[in-house]
């Protein structure tokens, strides 16, 4: 008898909340890090000083809707 072979259709992986809690701390590390710039590198990336404490001042959960897929 021959042996049949069935095809699963599984769903993607969805990352473990392990992974997701370090990306999410990695994202608050940047978020810091942006808002200690100073004014002239902000100026450079074209950021200005009240966008960058915005930014610094959203929770680890409020991440780009790219990021969370």
């Amino acid at each position: 008898m021959a042996a049949r072979t069935i095809a699963l259709s599984l769903p993607a992986p969805r990352p473990g909340l392990l992974r997701t809690l370090l990306e999410r701390m990695a994202l608050q590390r940047q978020r810091q890090r942006l808002a200690g710039l100073p004014d002239h590198l902000l100026k450079d990336i074209g950021v200005t000083r009240e966008a960058a404490r915005d930014e610094a001042d959203r929770p680890a959960w409020d991440a780009p809707a790219q990021w969370t897929r």
